[in-house]
């Protein structure tokens, strides 16, 4: 992984999504709780309070449960990213702007264009080189054999 865990937006939404979810299912609990038990030890709880609040007790239980699990994974996920070994930079070399750069050199070995063979053939009057060179080109079958072709690179 080059992204750290900090910088992944997943992780954070993790985290605060169960942080929320965990608070606001405390929240249902505790406040539900309390209601029950004050209206049921009064003596003045309706079926509504005592059905109604067990209906959200068990509703904020599942939050507070689901914001635990994510938790949970935002702090397996943490450990999990600390026991990875870190990427070892790349040392460069800082450029040296002062140093010449070397003459290019020129290819005394260039390609030949078909063109040029076949101009010269004509001019000698030798039709046998022109066939040997036109053999060759089918032996190839329409691929012209340069780097570009074989690797697949676009040259424009």
């Amino acid at each position: 992984m080059n992204k750290s865990l900090t910088r992944s937006i997943g992780f954070w939404l993790l985290l605060v999504l169960s942080l929320v979810s965990t608070g606001i299912g405390g929240w249902l609990i505790a406040g539900q709780v309390g209601s029950m038990t004050s209206t049921l030890l009064d003596n003045t709880a309706t079926g509504v309070d005592v059905y109604v609040g067990q209906s959200l007790i068990v509703v904020g239980s599942a939050l507070l449960g689901a914001g635990i699990i994510g938790i949970l994974i935002s702090v397996a996920l943490t450990a999990v990213q600390a026991m990875l070994p870190a990427a070892a930079p790349v040392v460069v070399e800082p450029i040296d702007w002062t140093a010449e750069e070397p003459a290019p050199e020129i290819a005394t070995d260039a390609p030949v264009a078909e063109e040029t063979v076949a101009d010269d053939a004509s001019a000698d009057g030798s039709a046998e080189e022109v066939a040997e060179t036109t053999d060759e080109d089918d032996a190839q079958k329409g691929s012209s054999g340069s780097t570009a072709t074989a690797t697949k690179i676009n040259v424009k």
